[in-house]
């Protein structure tokens, strides 16, 4: 059975990701571990002078959380009664990337689901993202990211994006692969640059990609780099219905220190289409 972990903070965003994860694999036997992380706001600790006053915060901060949480269980159950589908709900006091990460490690989780509200300027400077900060720890699993506004309804085709610098490990794409028998997708291999020519060791790497791959409907595709990384990639991706878009951990890392764009945050915030943020 497949053990899928899916964040929520009750809002819109987070029942769209639930949603999308309970479409994608309708056909598969699944546990879907629903996880609710709460922690006091500054507001909430503003005048609080003992330990007794932050209990009580906890308190009703932790009734509230189970409170939402047997009422999405409820839904879920009279709505989406699909014998394929196991549903647990998870109440962690604390920040959400810890409690993430404890739920993991308990569970022996397969693949983590998380809504993302976006964000542009100040507010993306400022206020920052609990789903960056989850992709930020949490390395050993497929992460998938799911835009608020986005509508699933079917996946036609997955875009991996890459530049061949690093191997590829043998399981690395496991998580595209099922996805991609589950579906009937091609594979679209992108690599943005500005110029194309391949060493000895990228063709190397390409290689092993195709073996990876084999067996599927895989394309390769040189795209222009326009502006930054993250922004070619989006306007590549953006009238491509029915896609999500795949990229390395080791990737994002390597463009941050090459050309110091944080490449993770931004396809995090601003992708119009599903992410999958391979393991590390």
């Amino acid at each position: 059975m497949k053990k899928i972990l899916i964040t929520t903070d009750f809002s819109n965003n987070a029942w769209n990701a639930i949603f999308t994860a309970l479409k994608i694999y309708a056909e598969v036997d699944c546990h879907f571990y629903l996880l609710h992380a709460y922690e006091p706001t500054p507001l909430n600790l503003m005048g609080s002078k003992s330990q007794q006053r932050l209990g009580v915060i906890y308190d009703s901060l932790s009734k509230y959380s189970v409170k939402e949480l047997e009422e999405v269980l409820s839904y879920l159950k009279t709505n989406h009664n699909n014998p394929k589908y196991k549903f647990t709900t998870l109440s962690k006091p604390g920040n959400l990337e810890d409690s993430v990460e404890v739920v993991l490690n308990e569970n022996d989780i397969d693949i983590l689901i998380m809504g993302t509200q976006g964000a542009t300027g100040a507010k993306e400077v400022f206020l920052g993202s609990n789903t960056v900060k989850v992709l930020s720890l949490i390395k050993s699993i497929p992460i998938l990211v799911v835009p608020t506004d986005f509508n699933f309804q079917s996946l036609k085709s997955i875009f991996f994006a890459t530049d061949f610098s690093a191997p590829y490990k043998k399981n690395l794409f496991d998580s595209i692969v099922e996805l991609a028998k589950l579906w009937n997708t091609s594979i679209e291999v992108v690599h943005v640059a500005i110029e194309f020519d391949l060493n000895d060791n990228q063709e190397a790497h390409k290689e092993v990609l195709k073996e990876r791959l084999s067996g599927f409907d895989v394309k390769f595709t040189n795209v222009p780099f326009e502006v930054n990384i993250s922004k070619s990639i989006d306007m590549y991706t953006e009238d491509k219905d029915s896609s999500f878009l795949s990229i390395l951990r080791h990737q994002h890392t390597f463009w941050e220190k090459v050309i110091g764009e944080p490449v993770v945050k931004k396809i995090a915030f601003h992708s119009k289409i599903p992410v999958l943020f391979l393991p590390q």
